[in-house]
């Protein structure tokens, strides 16, 4: 049964299946006929994506859509045949034409007009020019600014600047004005500053070029290349390290602000850093048609400074292009280390303090045509240059006026640590910070020990001029040299204690006081080197000691002389500074004394040590002559006294003029205060003859009757010409 039903459904299925296949490919059996088959509508997406599917008579074929391509190439396929993918029209050459960029898109593309372009609908194809000097006219606008004249360019436009105007070569930039008379080479700080007539001739041509539409062009500026011929040149008037007046540093600075004004906006790049051996600068520069926002940062080693753009631009017509900069110089502090005005403020118990420059001198430089009326205060902050003080300071910030000196007017203080002050200044210049430096505390103690001191050693250096003078017994070389030794001494002790401080009112007689001191300070210690040469000719050369006393003027004066006169002709300016009439500290003019005083006191030293060793030959000898040897240990010993009390006054009293410590400031008075009467004690009341001088004076004194004052210059002849004979047998030297 089962085996029937199965064979009538067989059989069934032949026929069906005998009937569908007599319908062709592409047909099928509809109602015993063979109709098309629609294989675009029976089969869902039967080309694939991004494709038309197009029916025919028992068969279809597919075609890519607009912006597509059959991988196979044919424009005609089926979907066992190829597939689409995305066109690149932006291949196809000027697709968007003239003026427009081309961007893909998948199964398409898209055109985005270039600047100083717009689409048109009337245009075919592409984008059409923009007139923007047109277009500016009709809103009221001055593009190329009021002195600027517009000049319409296919995509774009420049600016034709009348004369005395210029746009710095940028030539979308409106027109502003620039002044070629600040680079006149009349004034007098040309004339006097070596190399800064080359840069005012440089900048005034590049000016006057900016500024003459018949030579000015877009473009042609190359700002880079000036700005490294304008320092190249500050550089060889820096070289010096030192320039000779205010007016000169005026000059220069003035000169480097403008033309970094000038310089700036044609620069190509929008930051700039240059370094040489004099200067470190660092420029910033913003262009566009609107006005810069937010903050400026320039750092160096020696400064930085933080404002913003609204400040550097000003609130006044926009050019379109705003520029800061902060110039560093790193030698110009020795220059201007003497021109302070009067601050207010700064005296303490009404002492005014000194001031020196503590920091490197900056310049800032802005766009900004009203730098002395910012919109907001700048801050600057400032790297000290030495360590922290171990005295009283306080720290300034000043910056350089129109006159030639420090002031503090507009800049204030607004933090300080040892290494560094940060300023705030509501206006712009050339920056720096003083240090206000107190004198030492117990002033009056010291004055007072000071006049105590040198009035005891004055009396005991009369003494001792007296003594070598009118005791003839000690007569002989020895005895000229101190004899000249005490009234150097005299005279400088005398200089210091009545000129030491009158640095005012007129400055040339500090000069002269510090001049005076120099003098006297080296005889004391040239007579000091001939002491030290005579020891050395009595010990080794034991014969022909003396020295003639022409030979010893010449050398105890004239040393001294000439090198107070090479230091006056080098360095005038070093004699006498604020606090005291001495050398001046900070120019190297000290070492015209300490040189020389080190120098001597090393050749002294030398001699000394030869003369210890040859004392000590002698001493060991077989037959020694025990008082002439005892004579010259003595002069050994009192010269190595003396030198030690001169050389050691010196070692601290340079640092006394530079605030120190008060142990060093008490040690040097003490020691001023002692080296009349030391040398008095030591010449003196130790030796013998001098001693037997003084009591037979006394004893003249003391009963006349007797002994008449002539009998101190011994007045029997038999009694002079015996000394005479013994001072010439012992070379002149006393005993102790």
């Amino acid at each position: 049964m089962g085996t029937r039903k199965e064979l009538l459904i067989l059989g069934l299925l032949c026929v069906l299946e005998k009937c569908v296949s007599d319908c062709p490919l592409g047909f099928i059996l509809q109602r015993g006929k063979c109709i098309d088959n629609d294989e675009c509508v029976e089969n869902p997406d039967p080309c694939g994506k991004h494709t038309k599917c197009f029916n025919t008579n028992g068969s279809f074929y597919c075609q890519c859509l607009e912006g597509y391509k059959s991988i196979g190439g044919a424009v005609n396929f089926t979907g066992l045949s190829g597939q689409c993918q995305d066109v690149n029209e932006c291949h196809i050459p000027n697709i968007c034409g003239d003026g427009a960029n081309c961007t893909n898109v998948i199964g398409s593309y898209r055109c985005t007009c270039h600047p100083g372009y717009k689409e048109d609908p009337s245009f075919p194809v592409g984008c059409v020019d923009i007139n923007e000097c047109t277009q500016a006219e009709t809103r009221g606008e001055h593009i190329c600014g009021e002195k600027g004249t517009c000049k319409n360019a296919i995509g774009s436009y420049w600016c034709k600047c009348q004369k005395g105007f210029t746009n710095y070569g940028n030539e979308r930039t409106p027109c502003s004005p620039l002044d070629c008379n600040n680079f006149n080479a009349d004034s007098a700080p040309t004339q006097s500053l070596g190399g800064l007539a080359d840069i005012l001739s440089m900048m005034r041509n590049s000016c006057l070029a900016l500024s003459d539409p018949t030579t000015a062009s877009p473009g042609k500026a190359d700002g880079e290349a000036l700005l490294e011929k304008l320092f190249t040149a500050t550089d060889v008037i820096l070289s010096p390290d030192h320039l000779d007046s205010s007016e000169d540093v005026s000059g220069l600075l003035e000169t480097l602000e403008n033309s970094i004004r000038v310089i700036g906006p044609q620069l190509k790049r929008n930051y700039t850093k240059i370094e040489t051996n004099k200067t470190d600068a660092e420029i910033t520069v913003q262009r566009g048609k609107s006005r810069p926002t937010g903050p400026i940062h320039l750092s160096n080693g020696n400064a930085s400074l933080d404002t913003d753009w609204l400040t550097a631009a000003g609130t006044g017509l926009y050019p379109g292009f705003a520029m800061a900069a902060l110039l560093s110089y790193k030698n110009l502090e020795k220059s201007v280390n003497s021109s302070f005005e009067e601050i207010p403020g700064l005296q303490k118990d009404g002492v005014d303090p000194s001031l020196q420059i503590f920091s490197r001198v900056v310049s800032v430089v802005v766009s900004n045509p009203s730098t002395q009326n910012l919109s907001s205060p700048v801050n600057i902050t400032l790297r000290h240059l030495g360590k922290e003080e171990t005295s009283e300071v306080s720290y300034v910030c000043a910056y350089w006026n129109e006159r030639g000196a420090w002031s503090t007017d507009g800049c204030y203080q607004q933090h300080s640590n040892t290494t560094h002050t940060v300023c705030t200044c509501e206006h712009l210049s050339s920056f720096a910070v003083l240090m206000a430096r107190y004198p030492m505390k117990h002033t009056f103690g010291l004055i007072l020990m000071t006049k105590i001191g040198l009035t005891i050693s004055l009396l005991c250096l009369i003494l001792c001029i007296l003594t070598f003078k009118f005791c003839r017994s000690i007569q002989g070389t020895r005895t000229t040299i101190h004899l000249h030794l005490c009234i150097c001494l005299f005279m400088a002790d005398l200089i210091f204690l009545a000129g030491i401080s009158q640095t005012k009112p007129v400055v040339c007689f500090c000069k002269f006081v510090a001049a005076m001191l120099h003098l006297f300070f080296l005889g004391v210690f040239t007579w000091m080197l001939l002491e030290g040469v005579q020891l050395y000719r009595m010990v080794v050369l034991v014969f022909n000691v003396t020295i003639r006393p022409l030979y010893l003027y010449l050398t105890g004066y004239g040393v001294p002389l000439v090198i107070l006169i090479i230091s006056a002709m080098i360095r005038p300016e070093g004699y006498g500074t604020d606090e005291h009439c001495w050398l001046s500290l900070n120019d190297g003019l000290i070492w015209s004394f300490f040189g020389p005083v080190c120098l001597i006191i090393i050749l002294n030293v030398f001699f000394f040590i030869v003369t210890v060793w040859k004392l000590a030959q002698k001493f060991t000898s077989l037959n020694p002559d025990l008082s002439k040897l005892h004579k010259i240990r003595a002069f050994t010993v009192t010269a190595i006294a003396q030198m030690c009390i001169l050389g050691l006054m010196w070692v601290f009293g340079a640092f006394l003029f530079e605030e120190g410590p008060m142990v060093v400031a008490y040690i040097f008075t003490i020691l001023n205060s002692l080296q009349g009467a030391l040398v008095f004690i030591m010449h003196c009341l130790l030796s013998k003859q001098v001693r037997d001088e003084y009591a037979h004076f006394l004893s003249c004194i003391c009963t006349p009757q007797k002994k008449r004052y002539s009998d101190f210059s011994s007045t029997n002849p038999s009694s002079s010409q015996s000394q005479a004979s013994r001072s010439g047998h012992n070379t002149g030297e006393s005993q102790i």
